[in-house]
């Protein structure tokens, strides 16, 4: 671990001016992701600038009738919240499937968000890892890469996002508040997180020294037909293999709307919105729910290790569905 020195921000504008301008300058909170890779030399910081005291640990109902959630809120506060557990039940239940009840008594809804895209040979320093070093080249296309992304990744990286939190923000159509130099701004979800492309060492689209404050829910929270499905090689405290945020509202036996966002694919969390708008104003049926399934996955690319991937998306996407409507595909018979 290196040296680094230490200070507490007293108020938002405080902590951006502590930040302003400095190399190597980091904010923490709870730390879960930060400390680790510090541990293990992967970051290296030389300064911390401590924002736990900022007055971001609110619940508030917006003025359009959404909800927003203060960057500094633990996840554990906000899966047990009872106005997201019974307006938005798709992120509270995403929420409590990721880590330990420690770790998300500890970790906070920003630092969820900003937690490092990565893999096992991003945190070995004795090999190269394009997230740590670009130009030094990734491993893992021809290495063990069982848990490694299929779809929207480049030569230069294929690590998954870990965030159960974040594939249930995608699906809600979340917003990014954030603060900084430049002023306040809102990001839409899908903008927040970044493909590895040629720059797999940068994650998200915030600017230099810019600080999440919050996130926004819309009011549309789905609760009548979701579902979270997380599958992992193990019960507890894993990292999904993949997992399924999917909001449905239906009229009828037809699908007004849907969102569906996946995790444990992708550098981020994955939509496909040529794929969803397909499903709208179709019938419910396992022929168009399997149909959908086969679309998302139309341009994944599989490895040695992960291609089985392939067909567990196409597999847990319908059983999603059957989860978020009560509907039974396997005793239809679909003519088409």
């Amino acid at each position: 671990m290196n040296r680094f020195s230490y200070a507490r921000a007293t108020d938002l504008r405080d902590a951006l001016a502590q930040h302003h301008g400095a190399p190597h300058v980091a904010f923490v909170a709870g730390g879960t992701n930060l400390v680790d890779l510090i541990r293990v030399n992967v970051e290296r910081p030389v300064r911390l600038i401590d924002i736990t005291r900022l007055p971001l640990k609110s619940i508030d109902e917006t003025p359009a009738g959404g909800l927003r959630i203060g960057a500094l809120v633990t996840n554990s506060a906000a899966a047990r919240n009872r106005t997201i557990a019974e307006r938005y039940p798709l992120l509270s239940k995403a929420i409590l499937a990721g880590a330990s009840a420690q770790i998300r008594n500890a970790a906070t809804i920003g630092g969820n968000l900003l937690q490092r895209t990565r893999c096992p040979y991003f945190y070995d320093t004795d090999v190269p890892c394009n997230k740590r070093e670009p130009g030094s080249g990734c491993p893992a296309l021809e290495g063990v890469n069982r848990m490694h992304a299929i779809l929207g990744a480049s030569e230069h990286c294929i690590a998954v996002h870990p965030s159960d939190m974040c594939v249930a923000l995608a699906a809600l159509d979340a917003a990014v508040h954030t603060d900084g130099p430049h002023g306040a701004r809102a990001i839409a979800f899908p903008d927040f997180h970044r493909l590895p492309g040629d720059t797999p060492h940068i994650d998200t689209n915030l600017d230099r020294g810019e600080i999440v404050t919050a996130v926004e829910l819309p009011p549309q929270g789905f609760a009548g037909h979701h579902a979270y499905l997380k599958l992992r090689e193990r019960a507890s405290y894993a990292f999904a293999l993949v997992s399924v945020a999917l909001a449905v509202e239906l009229d009828g036996d037809a699908i007004r709307d849907v969102r569906c966002a996946l995790g444990g694919v992708a550098h981020k969390p994955w939509r496909d919105f040529d794929a969803e708008s397909m499903l709208r104003g179709a019938p419910l049926t396992g022929d168009v729910v399997r149909r959908f399934a086969g679309a998302l996955v139309r341009n994944a690319q599989g490895r040695r290790g992960n291609a089985f991937k392939i067909e567990l998306v196409t597999r847990a996407v319908v059983r999603a569905f059957q989860i978020a409507t009560g509907r039974d595909f396997r005793s239809e018979r679909d003519d088409g």
